[in-house]
């Protein structure tokens, strides 16, 4: 079956003062529907820049990806936003809510910047994260661990086939860590979404289906 994103010979670097570093060595990946993989690696690795660059959030000096048989850096800079709000969430360390906008009106904005009304879906998807009765919130008033539950929710507000998290719990504490990575696996798996993590911390990583590290700017399988 053919994977619902594939890249190939990904290659980016960096200039830092008069020096050119390689984070991205010919970086090939598969993500299947409906698998969870986790990255990671040191800190400066390039797992932030593979995330980004298999989302078509930054392009690769040479390489390719094809998302469900699309290929992102083929399209316009106008298709690849719309094939992204229509068909990717992303989840990342800070939570970018609007402070002047309840928990709800945050989870709908992706679905409003489309033309659609999903007022019953954001109610449905904050039950879902547990944060029915909280619905009508300011980010101020909710926790780090709640904001977080809001972004979730508004990842998936349309409907998404793959979900990107950057450092989900990067702001949290190793309780409330558990509990994003648990909503993000069951959220993800009950309806077939493909989900790519990248996170500093093994052990939450070590729940997804595979786990890859970034060494050297190469994969490395575990």
């Amino acid at each position: 079956m053919t994977p619902r994103l594939m890249a190939r010979g990904l290659r980016r670097s960096f200039r830092i003062g008069g020096a050119s570093i390689e984070v991205l060595r010919s970086i090939d990946i598969d993500i299947s529907a409906g698998e969870s993989v986790f990255l990671c690696g040191a800190s400066g690795a390039g797992k932030t820049t593979l995330l980004y660059t298999l989302a078509g959030l930054e392009t690769p000096e040479a390489g390719t990806v094809e998302f469900e048989g699309q290929s992102l850096y083929d399209l316009s800079g106008n298709a690849l936003a719309r094939l992204r709000n229509k068909h990717m969430g992303f989840v990342f360390q800070s939570y970018f809510l609007l402070p002047e906008l309840t928990a709800l009106e945050n989870v709908l904005l992706p679905a409003l910047i489309r033309g659609k009304s999903e007022l019953a879906r954001g109610r449905d998807l904050l039950e879902r994260v547990g944060l029915l009765e909280r619905i009508d919130h300011l980010p101020a008033e909710l926790s780090g661990g709640e904001q977080q539950r809001v972004a979730i929710a508004r990842s998936l507000i349309n409907d998404p086939a793959i979900l990107f998290a950057d450092e989900p719990t990067g702001n949290l504490d190793s309780k409330n860590g558990e509990v994003i990575i648990s909503l993000l696996l069951d959220l993800t798996k009950a309806d077939g979404r493909s989900l790519a993590v990248v996170t500093h911390d093994e052990n939450l990583a070590r729940r997804g289906d595979r786990l890859v590290r970034i060494v050297d700017g190469r994969l490395a399988l575990s």
